[in-house]
């Protein structure tokens, strides 16, 4: 196996652990409201104080992060993000997993961004679409074993039980990282040269490119993490699923974009990052409609419209995170995705709330009222996405504007001299 192979394996398998964590509080959403006697609003918060945390931490993290070797942050953070699933496993109350949460947060959310970071300062632009499918798949992988064998897990013993489970994984991927990701210190720079905080937010917020990355990153959650949280809870209360049948809807359209988010990263790399996000973006819109207005209907259609859904939206992720990776700089990379990871943090914390504000339980406390809404909004916001998307140009691409317009400003000084 190549060195870069093995290097994309740990970061696929932090991914995975990263993502079941986050993942698996969506199918527990019918228990835990049971187990705490909340409704949809508390629930949207247990959601919500993981994604806020992050984006805070990430946030402050943009003004550090590429001080350090890659290696060493991503060992820091992934020390804390496995102690705080231990806390999440071991709360005894809702206040108390809100706060184990939010701890959980603060170290999850920067992971995400030092990710792609990695990813990017050891694969070559030209594979970078195939690598970034390689570790979405991670995705698949939670989707297809992970969220299902904690939800059984949550079933047979406790909802405790799949957080137990994370954390001794982490314990495993901890030595992975430690034995094969390599030293990353090529975008460090000596501290007279290094950015302050002010160059750090002049160029994440005042670039034009980076700052319809930012928006279009925005976009990209409130388009689909608006329906996500009330998914489960929906197809349960409304569309008539048994509570141990939720794991199909992970089981079924993890395993399919197992075998699509490859084909995905080739195909962005062969026809363009925006080309095929379009495509994709577009086509999202139809499941975002079907799955909030599902009526009771048989479990077969509801498990195909379920992994459309799977499938269209990780289709649309994949060349989207290449794109923003590729509008800013190798030396600015590590702070902007972590300011960017913030962005997409706080934007999936204000989408969750969003969804908590409008889904309301009927007076009965069985059927949730208002999803549909819910859809209109991630529609709406699909639609925005696919504008500001086309708009996001790579950042050598930038550079290569500038230096051809500073040739011709050049050449036109020159002519007029000659003239004079």
């Amino acid at each position: 196996m190549s060195k870069e192979r093995i290097i994309l394996l740990t970061l696929a398998a932090i991914n995975f652990t990263h993502i079941m964590d986050f993942m698996i509080i969506m199918p527990l959403g019918d228990m835990l409201m049971k187990v705490f006697d909340i409704g949809p609003q508390q629930f949207s918060f247990i959601v919500a104080s993981y994604t806020i945390s992050a984006g805070v931490s990430g946030f402050i993290a943009a003004f550090l992060i590429d001080r350090f070797d890659r290696k060493t942050a991503l060992i820091f953070l992934y020390i804390g993000f496995t102690v705080g699933t231990l806390a999440c496993a071991l709360a005894p109350t809702y206040v108390i997993l809100l706060v184990a949460r939010s701890l959980t947060g603060v170290f999850g959310g920067i992971l995400g961004a030092l990710l792609l970071a990695v990813l990017a300062d050891v694969v070559p632009e030209e594979r970078r679409g195939q690598g970034m499918g390689f570790i979405m798949a991670a995705f698949s992988v939670a989707s297809v074993a992970g969220v299902p064998f904690g939800y059984f897990l949550a079933e047979k013993i406790s909802w405790h039980a799949p957080f137990l489970l994370l954390s001794g994984f982490g314990l495993v991927i901890l030595y992975m990282i430690w034995r094969y990701i390599p030293s990353l210190t090529a975008h460090m720079v000596s501290k007279s040269d290094r950015p302050g905080i002010r160059k750090v937010l002049h160029n994440a917020f005042s670039l034009p490119n980076q700052q319809r990355a930012l928006l279009f990153m925005m976009l990209l959650m409130l388009g689909q993490f608006t329906i996500i949280p009330f998914i489960a809870p929906y197809m349960i209360r409304n569309v008539g699923f048994e509570s141990n049948q939720i794991t199909y809807i992970y089981l079924i359209g993890g395993a399919l974009t197992i075998f699509t988010s490859p084909i995905i990263g080739k195909l962005a790399d062969k026809y363009g990052k925006l080309r095929v996000f379009t495509v994709f973006a577009i086509l999202n819109i139809l499941p975002l409609f079907a799955i909030t207005h599902m009526p009771p209907v048989h479990i077969a259609l509801a498990l195909t419209v379920t992994g459309a859904f799977f499938i269209i939206s990780g289709g649309r992720m994949i060349p989207a995170m290449a794109m923003i990776t590729s509008s800013v700089k190798p030396q600015n990379r590590g702070s902007f995705m972590s300011i960017n990871s913030s962005v997409q943090q706080l934007s999936a914390g204000l989408a969750s709330f969003i969804a908590g504000l409008i889904v309301v339980q009927a007076n009965d406390g069985s059927a949730l009222q208002n999803y549909q809404y819910v859809g209109y909004v991630a529609i709406f916001a699909t639609i925005l996405c696919i504008i500001v998307g086309q708009r996001i140009v790579p950042a050598e691409s930038v550079q290569t504007d500038k230096q051809t317009e500073s040739s011709e400003n050049l050449e036109a000084e020159v002519l007029v001299e000659e003239a004079k």
